[in-house]
Order: C-alpha cells, then sequence, then structure tokens
C-alpha cells in the first residue's frame, strides 16, 4: 500500500471512528507494524484493533468498506 493510503487509512480510523492514536499505536505494535510507513500492512491493522477490542464489529466493517474503496 502507498504511504499516502495508509496515511489516509489512520486519518479514517481517527477521524471518521473516533480511534484514539494510541489504540492505533498498540495495534500497529501488534500487528508487527515495525517497518517504515510505506511497508506497513493495512490488512492486519484492523484485525487486530478487533482483536485487541479497540474497535467494534460495526467498526471493523466499516473500515474493510473503507479499504475496499481505498484499493
Amino acid at each position: 500500500m502507498a504511504p499516502a493510503t495508509y496515511t489516509r487509512l489512520i486519518r479514517f480510523l481517527q477521524e471518521d471512528l473516533a480511534i484514539s492514536p494510541a489504540s492505533i499505536a498498540v495495534a500497529e505494535r501488534r500487528g508487527g507494524h515495525k517497518q517504515r510507513p510505506r511497508d506497513k500492512d493495512p490488512d492486519s491493522l484492523p484485525m487486530v484493533l478487533w482483536q485487541y477490542g479497540l474497535v467494534s464489529l460495526e467498526q471493523l466493517d466499516k473500515i474493510f468498506d473503507w479499504l475496499s474503496e481505498a484499493y
């Protein structure tokens, strides 16, 4: 995924779904996202957010809808 798209995903999570930067940081660490932004895998981030109880199923569905439109 292009760095700009990953940045847009993070913005969507924060602005549209009101997910805190701290929650996103936890999910990135737990998901093994130690790479540079351009190397991050956006497909694992939503699942890690859900697995750790940081998003609801409804929010997870919205994230996947957003991702399907972004590609």
